[in-house]
């Protein structure tokens, strides 16, 4: 099988652990307004690549991997859904840690071929890398053109299946920098029992020229990027409502 590939990074270090080669597939659903990475929505875009090519280009470097493996990115990869559990499933044949970064807005349990794919995917998946775009589900839609519900749909589909995961969320002034949503997106995680690690991203506009490039309107042009202080204050905030879901 062949999948469309946007490009392929070989010795990442932030899309789970260890050194891993990050592979971003294309096509999107979501138009987040802070996308820092439109060149990827277009599911016709990338170059087809097979399972066996990256399979082979993995191995080629395998020596770094050793405490790492294989994530799949995107774009959204689970537009492609049986092009990445193909792979997956070779890939743990040959004993590669396998991660799943993804924003789980395809997931729809209610039609039982796509429960029967995302069932067979998590089978081969070690590590999923949630991206929660925003806690509130009518602030989520506006910020993402897509609705919430797939994504807690997820959450809680990973957390019957006894899934880790990473959660990660863009801390955005004047959209996702609020302290009510920080401390609800606590809270709910904090009821969960999967959570493994929490990524708080601070917004950044390093994408701007990607959108010149496309001829499109960069949504977010008047936004400030967030400091990193102001990132790890909000890390706090969902901390406190973590604990305080807890109990603590």
């Amino acid at each position: 099988m062949s999948g469309r590939v946007h490009s392929i990074e070989s010795c990442g270090t932030v899309d789970g652990p260890g050194i891993r080669m990050v592979v971003f597939l294309s096509g999107c659903p979501m138009r987040c307004l802070y996308c820092h990475n439109p060149d990827t929505w277009d599911p016709k875009g990338g170059t087809l690549t097979s399972v066996e090519e990256l399979l082979a280009q993995y191995d080629k470097m395998k020596h770094f991997y050793t405490k790492g493996g294989i994530t799949v990115s995107g774009g959204e990869p689970l537009m492609q859904i049986g092009f990445v559990t193909e792979l997956f499933e070779k890939a743990k044949k040959s004993g590669i840690h396998t991660c799943l970064d993804t924003s789980g807005i395809t997931f729809h349990p209610e039609n039982p071929a796509v429960l029967e794919q995302f069932d067979r995917l998590m089978a081969v998946t070690d590590l999923v890398l949630l991206d929660i775009k925003h806690i509130d589900p009518t602030e989520h839609e506006k910020l993402c053109s897509q609705p919430q519900q797939p994504v807690m749909a997820f959450e809680s589909y990973l957390e019957e299946k006894k899934i880790p995961v990473w959660i990660r969320h863009v801390v955005v002034p004047g959209i996702t920098d609020q302290e009510e949503y920080l401390l609800r997106l606590g809270q709910y995680l904090g009821m969960r029992s999967n959570i493994k690690a929490l990524d708080v991203l601070p917004y950044h506009d390093m994408g701007k020229v990607k959108y010149k490039n496309l001829g499109i309107p960069y949504p977010l042009e008047h936004t400030a990027p967030l400091s990193k202080e102001a990132a790890a204050k909000a890390r706090h905030i969902i901390l406190k409502g973590m604990r305080e879901s807890r109990g603590l």
